[in-house]
């Protein structure tokens, strides 16, 4: 992660101004943790919150705490994801391979939580797997859009904090509802999500796309 970023080129996000993320960022720049070390935490976070999905189609009996366990991993994979930029800009501590760290762990987390929740009891394995690539092809068009000459674009509906969002959402509830509300209209909740965020990825894509190619022709003389 690299203290060079620009305003624009951050994702923004409201629970930067937080004390408690202010206070956080302060401590672990304070205490020498590098941003990098972040966010390697942060996609351990991720690859345990896929697996905690996964493992409640083999593992029963331990399906609500695994879903719980996941949703929190899942929350602590954002927090991670917040806390590099902020810590790399407190510390001053730039990085030459800050942005690998910055986006292969990211790319990690969202295939290995996205097919974890495909492989999850109830679930659809191939929506998990679609899930993944379109998450990864959103992801992909912003970083092409930076690498052509226009700001990184985070626009949505479906960027990584709402994709996040709706997986810790469902994973809480089936944490918590009884089984038969977990179905509606014959297809699983779980499948439901799937298929939104797939849905929302792709149109998040195209999205961005259009804003891309609008600022690239803004630059022509």
């Amino acid at each position: 992660m690299s203290d060079g970023y620009e305003s624009g080129e951050r994702r923004p996000i409201a629970a930067r101004a937080w004390k408690f993320s202010i206070l956080t960022a302060h401590w672990l720049a304070r205490n020498g943790v590098s941003p990098n070390v972040i966010s390697v935490a942060g996609m351990i976070s991720g690859v345990l919150a896929g697996i905690c999905f996964a493992a409640t189609s083999h593992l029963s009996a331990f399906d609500r705490l695994l879903w719980f366990g996941g949703a929190a991993l899942v929350q602590l994979r954002l927090l991670a994801n917040m806390l590099d930029g902020m810590v790399a800009i407190e510390s001053h501590r730039a990085s030459p391979i800050g942005e690998l760290f910055n986006e292969v762990p990211d790319r990690i987390s969202d295939c290995a939580t996205l097919i974890g929740l495909g492989f999850a009891s109830n679930s659809n394995l191939l929506l998990g797997f679609v899930a993944a690539l379109t998450a990864l092809f959103t992801a992909y068009v912003r970083t092409v859009g930076k690498a052509a000459g226009a700001h990184q674009d985070f626009c949505g509906p479906m960027a990584k904090q709402q994709r996040m969002f709706l997986v810790t959402v469902v994973a809480l509830l089936c944490a918590v509802s009884p089984r038969k509300w977990q179905w509606i209209a014959d297809v699983s909740i779980l499948e439901w999500v799937l298929e939104i965020i797939i849905i929302g990825g792709a149109w998040t894509a195209i999205r961005r796309l259009v804003r891309v190619a609008r600022a690239l022709r803004s630059k022509q003389p």
